[in-house]
């Protein structure tokens, strides 16, 4: 793996300085380069590559908004040993604690900046030529994305969507509703969230265009965040009529896909939700 490394980043020194998580799934560890410090992910299962290349596409899609800072994607590698590596911008990171109120924000920024697009597009539509900034912009008007992404290692459909997919199953949760695609960080738990002296950072992200509300699922089912995070957020998007009903619906999502990932332990919470739907 050092060799890989020292030929990939084009660097003589390569010093290991500290080992980090690198989530469930992943092995992570710290090294300094001629060029600075980076954070290496590995992986050595065969589908290892598919998910690293959605997460730098994810990464990529998160800086490219400027709302929330996510670190720097490098480069995702074959790893000739067996599965993969990512290779990204290393950042000194310790536990989300001051930062929440401005995380809150920054998540709702995030989530706000397609329709944002939208409505700029709309305001110029018919003038000739393109505001600054404007040049690679585009906006999405159906769920979905341009490649996969997995939430874990399980591959996620990049397929885009009509907006009504989720309507056309328990119409009733969606009544009177217009959804905007946001795009999301897609696996938002506290887990992936952290801070700098400047301010929060998020990581390990499973990106895709969907209904922002999805985001505050997974953030709930685990803690840390604090009402902080959540005041910030609501105050820039506040909650819809039936926002409790359809949480339980976007936590489903989330209990089946650790039911996959970690076994049984999560059968009890799919069950109970599901008939709390149906009730």
């Amino acid at each position: 793996l050092e060799h890989l490394l020292k030929v990939e980043l084009a660097t003589d020194k390569l010093r290991l300085i500290g080992h980090a998580g690198g989530g469930c799934i992943n092995d992570g560890c710290s090294y300094e380069t001629d060029a600075g410090k980076v954070f290496v992910k590995t992986n050595s299962k065969s589908e290892a590559k598919l998910m690293f290349d959605g997460e730098v596409a994810s990464l990529q899609a998160i800086r490219s908004t400027n709302t929330v800072r996510i670190p720097r994607p490098i480069k995702s590698l074959v790893n000739p040993a067996g599965g993969a590596v990512l290779i990204m911008e290393h950042l000194d990171m310790h536990s989300l604690n001051r930062h929440q109120k401005m995380l809150g924000e920054h998540i709702a920024a995030l989530h706000l900046h397609n329709q944002h697009v939208g409505d700029e597009l709309k305001k110029h539509k018919g003038t000739i030529g393109k505001g600054v900034g404007q040049e690679d912009v585009q906006y999405v008007d159906k769920f979905g994305f341009y490649t996969t992404t997995c939430c874990g290692y399980i591959p996620q459909v990049p397929t885009s969507g009509a907006l009504c997919s989720n309507q056309n199953k328990i119409p009733v949760l969606f009544e009177g509703l217009t959804i905007t695609p946001s795009l999301l960080h897609g696996d938002l738990w506290g887990g992936n969230v952290a801070e700098t002296s400047e301010g929060p950072v998020v990581f390990d992200p499973a990106s895709f265009y969907g209904h922002s509300e999805f985001e505050l699922a997974i953030a709930g089912m685990f803690g840390g965040f604090d009402q902080n995070f959540y005041d910030a957020y609501h105050s820039l998007i506040p909650k819809s009529p039936g926002f409790e009903q359809r949480m339980k619906l976007y936590r489903l999502f989330n209990y089946i896909n650790h039911w996959n990932h970690f076994g049984t332990g999560y059968k009890g919470s799919t069950l109970r939700t599901m008939r709390s739907l149906l009730s």
